[in-house]
Formats: C-alpha cells, sequence, structure tokens
C-alpha cells in the first residue's frame, strides 16, 4: 500500500492484510491530484474555477464585507491606512479638479455616454475586492509608491508647458496607484490595481487617436458592408467611405466607423473580465475580441440599412439607422460576447472538472502515471 496524489492506493489484487482496508478518499481533498477509479464528492457550488469563494447573492456580500471592514477598521494601523489613503485621494481630487471637470464634460458626448458609471463601478469593485492592509509595510514599498506618485507629478508639469490636456488627465490614474502602493504596499495593489487601472476609460481618447483611428476604421467599415451586400445579391461597390447601390449613395460618416461603439465596447469588456472568473488566455481573447465584435457589429447596422433602402423607403431606413440600431447594437454586441465566453469555456476542460473513469483498467493506469 503507498501514497499516491493524496489517497491511499491499494493493490488491485486486495489487500494482504485483513487489517488494511480502502481509504476512502476526504471530500475536501482536490480531485485534480486523486487518481481515476476513485470516486470523489461533488464540489463544492460556492467555489468558483479559481477556488474564490461565492457569495450566495449580493446584498448577502455587501453587508459580509461592510461587517468585515468595519471590523477591520477596529484596529488602529487598518483604520490610519484607509485615513491616509481618504486624505491623498481628496487632495489629488482637489489637484486635478480642472481636468476632471473637463473629462466628466466630454460625458455629454456618445462616444464617452458610458464615462460617468466608471468611477462608481471602481468603487465598487474596490469594496467588494478589499482585503486586510498586511502590515508591516516595507518601507522599499513605501518609496516604491512615492516614486510613482512624484512621476506622475513630473509628467503632469512636463506636458503642461505644452498644453496636452488629455495626458495631463491621465496622470491622475498612475497618482492615485502611487497613493495606494505607498500607504498599503504591494499587498494592497494585487487587489487594487485592476479597479484604479479602469479609471482610464471615464477619459476622453486624445485627439491624435481619434484623428489615426477614424479614417481606417472608416474605411474597413465600408469594404465589410460593401463584400456584405455584394454577398446578398445587391449591385454594390465603393466609392471612398460610400457605398453606392444602383443610384442611391450611402456614406459611411464619423458616426458609422465603429469608434463610438468601440470606446463604450472595450470599457465593457474589460469590466466583465475584471468580474469573471475565467483563465486568464481566456480573458485576454476576450479583451483582443472586442474590436473585432465592435467593428462586426456595426457593419451589420450599415449591411441593414443598405437593404432597406433598397426594399423600402427611405425613412424607414433612416429610423432604423438611427434610432432602432443604436438600440439593437449594444445587445447584439453582448450575445456575441456572451457566446464567445460560451465557446472558450468549452474548448478546455479543467482537471477538477474532468469526468471520472471508473474501472479495473482505467484505474491501473492512472495509479500507473501517478507513480
Amino acid at each position: 500500500m503507498r501514497q499516491v496524489g493524496g489517497v491511499v492506493a491499494v493493490p488491485l489484487s486486495g489487500p494482504t492484510n485483513h487489517d488494511e482496508v480502502p481509504a476512502v478518499p476526504s471530500p475536501t481533498q482536490p480531485r485534480s491530484g486523486s487518481p481515476r477509479g476513485v470516486s470523489q464528492a461533488p464540489a463544492d457550488p460556492r467555489k468558483t474555477r479559481n477556488g474564490d469563494e461565492q457569495d450566495l447573492g449580493l446584498m448577502d456580500g455587501f453587508r459580509k464585507r461592510f461587517a468585515a471592514f468595519a471590523g477591520d477598521l477596529r484596529q488602529s494601523d487598518e483604520l490610519f491606512s484607509w485615513i491616509t489613503i481618504a486624505g491623498f485621494t481628496v487632495a489629488l481630487i482637489y489637484s486635478y479638479w480642472p481636468g476632471l471637470l473637463n473629462a466628466a464634460s466630454s460625458w455629454n458626448d456618445p462616444q464617452y455616454s458610458h464615462g460617468w458609471i466608471v468611477p462608481l463601478f471602481t468603487l465598487v469593485v474596490l469594496f467588494w475586492w478589499r482585503k486586510p492592509i498586511q502590515q508591516p509595510v516595507p518601507m522599499w514599498q513605501r518609496f516604491a509608491g512615492l516614486g510613482l506618485l512624484l512621476a506622475s507629478f513630473a509628467l503632469r508639469l512636463g506636458v503642461a508647458q505644452y498644453r496636452i490636456v488629455t495626458i495631463d488627465m491621465y496622470t491622475f490614474v498612475p497618482a492615485l496607484a502611487g497613493v495606494f502602493l505607498m500607504v498599503g504596499g504591494l499587498s494592497m495593489m494585487r487587489w487594487a490595481w485592476a479597479p484604479i487601472a479602469f479609471l482610464i476609460f471615464m477619459y476622453p481618447l486624445p485627439d491624435e487617436a481619434t484623428r489615426y483611428l477614424l479614417g481606417p476604421l472608416q474605411t474597413l467599415a465600408t469594404i465589410v458592408s460593401t463584400y456584405a451586400l455584394q454577398t446578398l445579391g445587391l449591385d454594390a461597390y465603393r466609392e471612398g467611405n460610400q457605398i453606392v447601390i444602383g443610384e442611391m449613395h450611402l456614406g459611411v460618416v464619423d458616426a458609422c466607423s465603429g469608434l463610438r461603439m468601440l470606446t463604450i465596447f472595450i470599457a465593457l469588456s474589460v469590466a466583465l473580465v475584471m468580474l469573471g472568473h475565467s483563465e486568464w488566455w481566456e480573458n485576454a481573447v476576450i479583451i483582443a475580441s472586442a474590436i473585432p465584435i465592435a467593428l462586426l457589429v456595426n457593419s451589420i447596422r450599415i449591411t441593414v440599412t443598405g437593404l432597406l433602402y433598397q426594399i423600402s423607403n427611405s425613412e424607414l431606413a433612416e429610423m432604423v439607422f438611427h434610432d432602432l440600431a443604436g438600440w439593437i447594437m449594444m445587445p447584439m454586441a453582448l450575445g456575441l460576447l456572451f457566446l464567445e465566453q460560451q465557446i472558450l469555456a468549452h474548448i478546455f476542460i479543467d482537471d477538477d472538472m474532468a469526468p471520472v473513469t471508473v474501472g479495473a483498467g482505467g484505474g491501473a493506469a492512472a495509479m500507473a502515471r501517478q507513480r
């Protein structure tokens, strides 16, 4: 009898000593390390694939986390750390107030209409992911946070000479990260860096990025939509950023380029990745696919508009293009994203989710491999 993968393996010929009986594995032992042929207890439904505990409900989760946070604040070190973070954050908001107002003014643009929800999302995720600060914080980590904070201010002063407003606004994010690193060290940054970095989506894109992205996106949307119309049997061809269908010229204007859909959908994809429990490569594929999905949905919008121009009057096509399509595009993109997540989840199966083969031959082979 020998120990194999956390359980006692018994020779297949049977125990030689009547006092030796096959040991039943504990339900708490991991399934991935157990040999085949040994039955396992069902997995705890409150556990996710990465081992984190799931809450039974949203309100119960908030109540549990609020009670834990209140209990941690009774410790003087924890209370002082959060008071320090709050004080530095208020000072940063005061210092960056003109830039924050500039960012808020861009939220009136439909391209950045999601910006107001970004700070709220960050606060909720920080509260949900919060963990006690590990004391004491090494001094080199505090100096690293102070260095990041000072580097953000130095960059801000440098771009102020050239009146680069966008980069000046962006430096708020690394400055806030420097505060968290200076107070809480790397242990805090492990769970706080992603929500802090998500704040970048509340700012508008630089004018240069908009200028260089707009032209290629318009051209790509025009090419894809023209090919789709030709595939459907329409006599369509492209002239610049216009699609000619018979005597009708369908112009792919700035709003049709996909840039408006792109900025919102990328932020939404990153938020879904942060809240999910997928593997790192699945998250990378989902974020990378945000751009193709946004362009695909926008091309479908243009193609449907071209079809309606051919089979109905222009008023119906304009109504669908400007009104109904705006409401349908985001649910359609989310549906494609959900379909992609389901496909990725079924490509590979985790060890703890793999089926167990019961049988003498399978068990013997698995035990041999474990040895």
